[in-house]
């Protein structure tokens, strides 16, 4: 599939996926939010994508939100425009939250917004020393989409949302691992390496165990411990049937590496 905003391929099990309006700072329209959905969508159905690496093109931004500037463009469609937006993003967010592909995002510069819900639903993030966080909502009379209201409060804390939120305070990316916003902080020139090195990790891992993984820590704030135990018990034994999961635990025996296929 060609698409207009994104830059989009596959390779070795990883699927990358760059939002591609760095003149925007990569902000995300009607078209861009349709795309991401697609591509969204793309990654969960085929059987070939192992990991997918979601960033934004140039070095400037990640992903700055929401098209704004574009939306004030049509003053009177600003509220349609929105929501139109908000619709096809909420969707492809919740495909990339539940594919069995990890998602690693690369986070190469200003996360503002929606780019945060984008950010926050990916299973793990890479950040550059130059990247910096905000949320911006309130700061034009806005509140919170893209997810951010759901993950952030789970990934930081209710107070330090709040902050965020309330106060649109900037985060540096040293702020931002230590508020456990992202995972790593790396120098500019080694972002690419980093990202690649967990991509490959993850691509060559145990996908369908991931895919679970993904689903128990989905569903744990809306069960009890016994019932969330329950869940544990039914992934661990359907995992323990699956190719990969005889293969991890012959590995495990042998004290050797297992070689994973994904199935």
């Amino acid at each position: 599939m060609t698409y207009k905003t994104l830059i989009f391929s596959i390779e070795d099990g990883v699927a990358r996926i760059t939002i591609n309006r760095p003149a925007q700072m990569n902000a995300i329209d009607v078209l861009t939010a349709k795309e991401l959905l697609l591509a969204a969508r793309q990654c969960s159905t085929d059987s070939t994508v192992r990991c997918v690496v979601l960033t934004g093109a140039g070095d400037r931004a990640f992903c700055a939100g929401g098209d704004v500037a574009g939306f004030a463009s049509d003053p009177e469609r600003v509220d349609s425009l929105i929501e139109e937006m908000a619709v096809h993003l909420h969707e492809a967010i919740s495909v990339f939250a539940r594919m069995r592909a990890p998602v690693v995002a690369r986070v190469n510069g200003t996360v503002a917004g929606a780019g945060l819900g984008l950010m926050a639903a990916a299973d793990l993030a890479v950040a550059s020393q130059t990247a910096k966080f905000t949320s911006a909502y309130t700061k034009i009379g806005l509140t919170p989409d893209g997810s951010t209201s759901w993950f952030m409060p789970r990934l930081i804390g209710l107070r330090r949302t709040k902050e965020l939120f309330l106060l649109n305070r900037v985060l540096s990316a040293t702020e931002a691992l230590d508020w456990g916003l992202v995972n790593r902080v790396v120098a500019p020139e080694e972002l690419d390496a980093t990202v690649d090195e967990i991509a490959k990790q993850l691509a060559h891992g145990p996908t369908l165990a991931f895919g679970s993984v993904k689903r128990l820590l989905l569903s744990s704030d809306d069960t009890d411990l016994e019932q969330q135990m329950k869940h544990e018990s039914v992934s661990i034994v359907q995992m323990s049937r699956l190719r990969d999961g005889l293969a991890g635990v012959k590995a495990f025996v042998n004290k050797i590496e297992p070689g994973f296929l994904g199935s």
